[in-house]
């Protein structure tokens, strides 16, 4: 069965379509308000963005998704989990301060900023789950102990992951730094003939598991936690690991613990997904590179699987721009995600998660 998207451009000539109306009519259109019952402490998940990255959502934005939860009569609050990687957000406090920093404060959203894994990632709670990888996976407890959750994607590339959608933000957004350990699990390696000897992994490793030795880098796997973030800001790209056999498990593991951040919540759970500054890399990265194709629009669903599935869509359907990290496979109906991570491949995520009953990725795209 075809699950309903729907569609809101970015086209206005009035008031009445701006940005902000429209995410409040998606809210309607939706149905989000049979997902929210009175006095509901509801969760609205966010990235905040990394210090230094400015494609994040709107805080303007989010208001909107506070004063229809309020109209609702339910409880409000503005959510993510710490990184695993050493950053801006890492600790709650840190973590904190960078969301008042980007806009989200309560002056301005409306509603408190919570980080729900707590002060320094150790407020969780096991799920059960009894899937291929994990039997039980380890959630944020504020996200377990939320009765609903209003779930706000910037949707963008991905290094590893292909695209970061709504799957990938209950993923490793809704997992403390354990549960985001657990996911990612493949080991990076060096390669040397690329490497230059700049010591830029070394200074982002948070574990200092990457060390210069004769002007070259090498990885300690027994200290390594497999965050990537050395591939990220490797300039050389001296840093991989094996894609073949390693990429489809993380993805796999990734679904898993999607999974397990909505269980507990049926029916309780709808999903807006921005694309807008479509970005080669994700939110977690200390800049913001130039969108790979022009603004879209934003999307909303009850099902995440169909949301993701419309937004990469939608993605590919447009072109291309010339100036921007889309080396090549600009055109209408190229797929920008495989073309920019030849390694990856976006979609396994969806086929996972339809395989786990996550959702469809057959969908009806209704345009407000």
């Amino acid at each position: 069965m075809k699950s309903t998207v729907w569609f809101a451009s970015l086209r206005a000539r009035s008031g009445e379509e701006s940005t902000e109306a429209k995410v409040r009519r998606l809210f309607e259109a939706a149905g989000f308000p049979s997902c929210i019952r009175a006095r509901d402490r509801t969760a609205i998940k966010l990235h905040f963005g990394e210090r230094g990255n400015d494609s994040f959502i709107s805080p303007v934005y989010v208001r909107q998704v506070v004063e229809k939860i309020k109209e609702a009569g339910a409880l409000p609050f503005v959510t993510d989990t710490n990184t695993l990687y050493l950053g801006s957000r890492s600790n709650a406090v840190d973590h904190i301060t960078t969301a008042v920093l980007h806009g989200f404060d309560y002056a301005v959203i409306g509603a408190p900023v919570i980080i729900a894994d707590g002060l320094c990632g150790k407020n969780v709670t096991p799920v059960a789950i009894n899937k291929k990888h994990f039997k039980a996976v380890t959630i944020a407890g504020d996200i377990v102990a939320a009765d609903s959750m209003i779930v706000m994607t910037h949707f963008k590339g991905h290094e590893v992951a292909g695209f970061g959608g709504a799957l990938k933000n209950l993923a490793m957004g809704c997992a403390p730094p354990q549960g985001k350990r657990a996911q990612h699990q493949a080991k990076p390696f060096s390669i040397r003939d690329r490497c230059t000897g700049c010591g830029k992994c070394v200074e982002t490793c948070p574990k200092s598991a990457i060390t210069l030795v004769d002007e070259k880098s090498g990885i300690d796997f027994d200290l390594c936690i497999g965050c990537f973030e050395c591939m990220t800001v490797c300039p050389s790209h001296a840093i991989d690991i094996d894609w073949v056999t390693e990429i489809p498990l993380f993805t796999e593991r990734l679904i898993e613990y999607a999974y397990g951040a909505v269980q507990g919540k049926e029916g309780r759970v709808g999903y807006l997904s921005f694309l807008t500054r479509i970005t080669p890399d994700c939110d977690c990265v200390p800049w913001s590179d130039a969108s790979i194709v022009p603004d879209i629009g934003i999307l909303a669903s009850k099902d995440p699987v169909a949301i993701d599935a419309a937004a990469c869509d939608l993605v590919n359907q447009q072109e291309g721009y010339a100036e921007s990290f889309l080396s090549t496979h600009r055109h209408t109906g190229e797929d920008k995600f495989s073309r920019m991570r030849p390694n990856t491949d976006g979609k396994r995520q969806l086929r996972y998660a339809e395989e786990l009953g996550m959702g469809s990725r057959e969908y009806e795209l209704v345009r407000l």
